[in-house]
């Protein structure tokens, strides 16, 4: 697999900066779950985001064996980043359909992921 320019994230990292934008401060485990992703999955995703200095880990407060992922500067500046680069797929995804027509495969998708969700079966991804 091709390296990622400096400048952009991979999908998985803009997903975490994504919750990250809604809820600063998460725990891990709670941004694993968001994700579907195990232990081991979320903790070398906050690692390598770690490393790139797009998010730093912190103990909670109230109990040291969890841990809270938090946005840096550098993170907010690829979080605006990304939301931009996702309102373009957005945008070319819907071009030419109906506002009804996008709802009914919205609910559509949303059915399937709740008729068949995702075991935690498998610890990384």
């Amino acid at each position: 697999m091709a390296a990622q320019p400096e400048s952009e994230v991979t999908p998985a990292q803009a997903g975490l900066l994504f919750i990250l934008g809604r809820q600063d401060g998460i725990l891990m485990g709670e941004a694993g779950a968001a994700l579907d992703l195990g232990p081991a999955g979320i903790s070398g995703l906050v690692d390598r985001m770690t490393a790139a200095r797009l998010v730093e880990r912190r103990a909670d407060r109230e109990d040291g064996r969890a841990s809270r992922v938090w946005l840096t500067v550098r993170g907010r500046t690829a979080l605006t980043r990304a939301k931009a680069g996702a309102a373009e797929v957005n945008a070319a995804l819907t071009d030419g359909f109906t506002a009804d027509e996008i709802d009914v495969v919205a609910r559509w998708l949303t059915s399937i992921q709740t008729k068949f969700p995702r075991e935690f079966s498998r610890d990384d991804d």
